[in-house]
């Protein structure tokens, strides 16, 4: 019985032998070297500004009867008008939040998420509510 112990420590020791072969560092092996062309470009760049998240999005009967589809943007310097479901959108827009909302053609919206006064070209203004 004094032979079994010898084959263990030989086994063991070709393991701790074995183990120590991998003597490379967990650092990524660097095997493309060409530099990036844009990186001095993009380093440059200008901060990008991200696009408003939504804040509402409201349908809204207007006194005539007709219906506005309006999608508020955080910030209270979009908005976008949909004077039919599913219809064209109409981005308006304002310099500051708080002055109206305008777009090319005559477009309008002062209010907020629960009434607006919306002017459509074509149509004049409509007070409408959510």
């Amino acid at each position: 019985m004094t032979k079994t112990p010898l084959p263990i420590a030989a086994a063991l020791s070709s393991l701790l032998v074995l183990g120590a072969c991998n003597s490379q560092s967990n650092e990524p092996q660097v095997i493309d070297t060409n530099p990036d062309p844009m990186a001095s470009t993009l380093a440059n760049a200008a901060p990008v500004e991200l696009p408003p998240a939504i804040k509402a999005d409201k349908t809204m009967r207007c006194k005539s009867g007709e219906l506005v589809y309006v999608t508020f943007f955080q910030g209270d310097k979009q908005a976008v008008v949909r004077t039919e479901k599913g219809g064209t959108p109409t981005t308006l827009k304002a310099a500051e939040a708080g002055q109206p909302l305008t777009a090319e053609g005559g477009w309008s919206l002062t209010g907020n998420t629960d009434a607006v006064e919306v002017k459509v070209p074509g149509k004049g203004a409509l007070a409408c509510h959510a």
